[in-house]
């Protein structure tokens, strides 16, 4: 059979990418940035006016617009950050295909699924929201199982930290040990950087399964 085709917006250095490729899709990312980690085919592009021209191309569309404008942190700053969920949608719903919108808690999705690293066995606790049209998914493969001591900013043990230590990392900024980080996100090729920002691929293996189902 024919493997789906996916385009990734917003796609980074392909996080969610490498999860459909896991779930059967065939991958595309495009993103506005050089990405020279990206694994799959990668297009450097504005992701809105790339998926204008050639959505339809696609069976299915995913798009991670910048979260900095929901995110929790926002108040350390003083610089205004592009609000782009509702612009998204609102071209994805034009092109007709079905799609996944993915940000952070505190984003205006609709009908979102929350999945967190501690559902699929993973040592980082990183909650995500879903929009998932046009059949929401509504229930998660397991509940949050935040047990144990996880890692803060700026903790170490013998100035870096350590998995043997804690049972969740921490994996913001750049106060983190990246050996440990790329095990507790299930991602082995990016920097430290893109794993701060990146989407571990368990989370979009599965909603790609549940989709292919």
């Amino acid at each position: 059979m024919r493997k789906p085709k996916l385009l990734d917006l917003f796609c980074g250095a392909g996080g969610c990418s490498m999860g459909y490729h896991l779930a059967g899709y065939k991958v595309i990312g495009v993103d506005i940035n050089p990405q020279k980690r990206y694994p799959f085919e990668f297009i450097q592009a504005d992701a809105l006016e790339y998926v204008v021209k050639y959505g339809k191309d696609y069976d299915v569309i995913h798009a991670s617009p910048p979260c900095q404008a929901y995110s929790i942190t926002k108040s350390l700053t003083s610089k205004d950050y592009p609000d782009l969920v509702e612009p998204t949608r609102n071209v994805l719903l034009s092109i007709g295909k079905p799609y996944i919108i993915e940000n952070v808690p505190g984003a205006p999705l609709i009908n979102s699924l929350k999945l967190c690293g501690t559902m699929f066995k993973l040592r980082v606790i990183r909650h995500r929201l879903f929009e998932i049209w046009p059949h929401p998914i509504y229930f998660p493969p397991n509940q949050c199982q935040h047990i144990g001591k996880a890692s803060g900013n700026a903790n170490y043990i013998g100035k870096e930290r350590d998995l043997d230590h804690y049972e969740y990392l921490t994996i913001t900024g750049h106060d983190f040990k990246v050996a440990d980080a790329k095990i507790a996100m299930g991602i082995d090729w990016m920097i430290g950087k893109e794993l701060s920002q990146a989407i571990p691929p368990a989370y979009t293996k599965w909603v790609g399964e549940q989709l292919i189902e």
